[in-house]
């Protein structure tokens, strides 16, 4: 079986850049019949707490209900209206980055109109967090963040899943799809493969076609980081876990991750981990 290289999987292994700035988070309640125009510089997301609402995104109109989850990205106009009963909703504006890309979901079509049953528990400690956070108890705003990374991710895994694309109707603007993560899904399958060995980048950028100067710069623009960050990261992520299973002792780990020798090893896993492999379990 080969590795996965879904985004689902990339977002596991590189979550230690994964960073969320939670810019603003307010409750609204819009008394009908009412109106706007919009267009955000973050990304958004509408938890309707109550009532329904009417949106449009082009030419297209979708219908929206107490408990769904609108998501919206940067720079995409939209039309929503509540005509016959108040709707009350919290809005969330958030930036989601790894590594130097701050804007790693755009090249995803995540955009839409998520209904709440696939995100029955990540709502729940949401709205669990907004409210505390509204009565101001102590740590509140800590958690609501937290609240917020653990919706994302479960709306990066329906993706992954394809529950998202059965169940939703994306809504997306066809420039902001960049698609640069099937371009390099050949390589980092490569990558996952060759972990036993030392790559080089020429090898690396022959998997994709692209020159070693571009594919540097495709990889850290999708990425957010450089190939070598990545292999390390890779290689870090799996040394944990051969570490877990007491199966291997440091010599063969060293083998297992294309080391010259344990003492090789030995230091670069300090260097990341802060204690010697033999310290770590």
């Amino acid at each position: 079986m080969q590795p996965s290289v879904s985004p689902t999987a990339i977002f596991e292994e590189l979550s230690e850049f994964v960073a969320v700035h939670m810019k603003s988070c307010r409750e609204m309640v819009h008394p009908a019949p009412w109106f706007e125009h919009k267009t955000h510089h973050d990304y958004d997301l509408w938890m309707i707490r109550k009532g329904s609402l009417q949106l449009q995104i082009g030419d297209q109109q979708y219908a929206v209900s107490a408990g769904d989850v609108l998501f919206f990205y940067p720079d995409l106009p939209y039309m929503a209206s509540a005509q016959d009963e108040d709707c009350q909703f919290i809005f969330i504006h958030f930036d989601f980055g790894m590594g130097e890309q701050q804007r790693i979901l755009d090249d995803l079509p995540l955009s839409g109109i998520i209904p709440q049953p696939l995100l029955k528990r990540e709502w729940e400690l949401f709205c669990d967090g907004f409210d505390q956070r509204e009565s101001g108890a102590a740590g509140s705003r800590l958690y609501l963040k937290a609240c917020l990374t653990a919706l994302i991710a479960r709306i990066i895994e329906l993706y992954g899943t394809a529950e998202y694309e059965q169940h939703v109707t994306p809504f997306m603007n066809g420039a902001l799809v960049k698609r640069q993560w099937t371009a390099l899904e050949p390589v980092l399958r490569y990558i996952q493969e060759h972990l036993h060995r030392p790559l080089k980048i020429r090898e690396l950028a022959q998997q994709t076609g692209l020159s070693e100067k571009y594919f540097i710069a495709v990889f850290k623009k999708t990425l957010g980081i450089t190939p070598g960050q990545y292999i390390f990261q890779i290689k870090m992520n799996r040394a944990r876990e051969y570490l877990y299973t007491r199966h291997y002792n440091v010599q063969q780990i060293a083998g297992l991750l294309g080391y010259c020798d344990a003492f090789a090893f030995s230091k670069a896993f300090k260097q990341y981990y802060g204690v010697a492999p033999s310290q770590f379990v």
